[in-house]
């Protein structure tokens, strides 16, 4: 059978046919007990195992990892799979799906609705290095920076936000990412400028022909490209 064919199909595989990928980090308490209930309960994996096909009757798994070992530790036969496409996309997705990885939102374009409720995941989290952080206040500068120009995430710590360097701005790049446009050589706009790096200012500057930017500080870059 064609892989073209079988793409989106639901089939009962034989367990010793799938390689179990990354495989999933759960506990082993839970991978036994739960186990022990799908013998119990008939020994029918209701939520079906993610795996792509790697060659005539060979597949591996690309998520819902946690099915397939209770499957394997229940001592399953077969075991009932959607069979996926092995593309980057659809590997991300599925993981996304099933839990198994953190959806990311792209900073530089994102709503100041998704970057409160991404900043509002953080801050409830268990131990979260952002538990002090105002929301309101840390949404608000973010989303009135000129983030779209970001090449990093380190305009965030010179905001006044209450998010500085180190695992506060770890914790933030876990939820976002950013796709930044190219800087215009014409910014002049103090509020923007105050959000950049020291290096982008004296590319910018240089730009400019402007005189002595080797020894000025980022006050000095601000100042005179305004």
């Amino acid at each position: 059978m064609k892989i073209s064919n079988i793409i989106g199909s639901l089939m009962h595989l034989y367990l010793d046919e799938i390689e179990p990928g990354e495989g999933t980090d759960a506990p082993e308490f839970l991978i036994k007990a739960t186990a022990n209930i799908l013998k119990q309960k008939g020994g029918r994996n209701w939520l079906p195992v993610i795996v792509k096909e790697t060659g005539e009757d060979k597949y591996q798994v690309i998520s819902n990892s946690f099915v397939y070992a209770v499957a394997e530790e229940a001592g399953l036969e077969r075991v009932w799979c959607i069979i996926a496409d092995d593309s980057d996309d659809t590997i991300t997705l599925t993981k996304i799906l099933a839990g198994e990885d953190k959806p990311k939102i792209n900073l530089s374009t994102a709503s100041r609705d998704e970057i409160m409720a991404a900043l509002q995941y953080l801050i409830e989290q268990p131990n979260s290095e952002l538990k002090s952080v105002k929301l309101a206040v840390a949404t608000n500068r973010i989303d009135e920076a000129p983030r779209q120009y970001w090449k990093n995430f380190e305009p965030i710590t010179s905001l006044k936000c209450g998010i500085t360097k180190g695992k506060k701005l770890d914790a933030i790049k876990s939820v976002f990412y950013l796709t930044p446009q190219s800087m215009p050589d014409t910014i002049n706009d103090v509020t923007i400028l105050r959000t950049m790096t020291t290096v982008e200012l004296k590319a910018i500057a240089k730009k400019r022909g402007i005189a002595g930017i080797t020894k000025m500080k980022k006050d000095a870059l601000v100042e005179a490209l305004s």
